[in-house]
């Protein structure tokens, strides 16, 4: 599926985080926070918040609210990093396989994770802006993320198979991948790109493009098992 190369940066630059700032607001008053987001296969933005936090408490009385992430700063003026904020509504939910997902890429967090203040957010894309530097900047909305609900749901069945295989009979193409030597594993797939870990050090590797089938899957950690072989 060919999608703008604004959204595709977008949808990369929020795969990829692993910091990011909440706003929230509380009377009116917006406050800006830190938070640890994760990606769910549908792109909704995973945060794994504590009840005593200020900004869990705005979003129990105010839903509304916005993330903002961004890559990194490839020279002097902090201006030309790319940067993605999402607005939406978050909500709180109860599900295993969203909680597994967020701490396969935070696995730190698992060590507070099921104390009883802390409950997992999700924040589904409503709108949108990605600014990937001067002049460079596209609306983003759930109708032009370009994700193909199809496609997310063929990848989001296939991936604990996919995951399960490459583990167990490609262990030796994962450092390739990766680029650094160790014992890898593939923790989350998605129909943008994968993420590998080596305890908690995770590292998001993006397909050249969107996929649609498991067939394409393997043909993209063929493509970054090779390249990097190459290297």
């Amino acid at each position: 599926m060919t999608i703008p190369a604004t959204v595709w940066e977008a949808r990369k630059l929020l795969r990829a985080a692993r910091v990011g700032t909440l706003a929230t607001s509380a009377q009116g008053q917006p406050f800006a926070s830190l938070v640890t987001p994760s990606c769910a296969p549908d792109l909704s933005l995973l945060l794994l918040l504590s009840d005593l936090s200020e900004h869990t408490r705005h979003l129990r009385t105010e839903p509304r609210c916005s993330v903002l992430v961004a890559g990194a700063q490839a020279d002097a003026n902090p201006q030309t990093i790319p940067r993605v904020t999402v607005t939406g509504l978050a909500e709180l939910v109860d599900d295993s396989a969203l909680k597994a997902r967020y701490l396969a890429v935070h696995p730190y967090a698992s060590l507070y994770a099921d104390f009883g203040d802390f409950a997992l957010w999700r924040i589904r894309p409503a709108s949108g802006l990605y600014v990937g530097g001067f002049g460079r900047a596209a609306r983003l909305g759930p109708a032009n993320l370009g994700l193909d609900p199809a496609a997310v749901a063929s990848i989001a069945a296939a991936e604990p198979g996919i995951i399960g295989h490459y583990n167990a009979e490609h262990a030796d193409a994962l450092p390739l991948i990766v680029g650094q030597p160790g014992k890898w594993e593939m923790v989350a797939m998605d129909v943008d790109g994968c993420d590998l870990a080596q305890g908690e050090q995770v590292v998001r590797m993006h397909w050249s493009a969107p996929v649609a089938d498991t067939d394409q899957v393997r043909r993209e950690l063929a493509g970054l098992a090779r390249v990097a072989g190459a290297g």
